[in-house]
């Protein structure tokens, strides 16, 4: 397995373990792969839940540009309920993780059809 191979199983076992629900594999590898080289980038790779200006950034580059949803105050309250599910008090909250926490929220997976 490869390294992105490796950071999908971890992702899952994030998914199962700390937000209570089943990977779609197939989605949650897609949305990795949305990802970029982010995912490789010990900053980069996380989302600093407790810093406004990283879930603005979360919103606007993800829900806005990526998911095309239109800005509203559901995008923020979303990224709460996921950051929230995902808890609080986790240190690493993985961008891949979030996303596709936002993307299943959003019931878009059609955009990573």
């Amino acid at each position: 397995m490869g390294k992105r191979d490796d950071l999908i199983a971890l992702y899952a076992k994030d998914l199962r373990e700390k937000c209570g629900t089943e990977p779609d594999m197939d989605l949650l590898t897609k949305v990795t792969i949305g990802c970029g080289p982010s995912i490789y980038d010990a900053d980069a790779a996380t989302v600093a839940g407790s810093q406004k200006g990283e879930l603005e950034t979360v919103k606007t580059n993800f829900l806005m540009k990526k998911l095309g949803l239109p800005d509203s105050p559901d995008l923020m309250a979303a990224i709460d309920k996921v950051i929230e599910t995902y808890g609080k008090s986790e240190r690493n909250k993985y961008r891949a993780v979030v996303y596709y926490l936002l993307t299943k929220h959003f019931g878009k997976e059609a955009v990573y059809g």
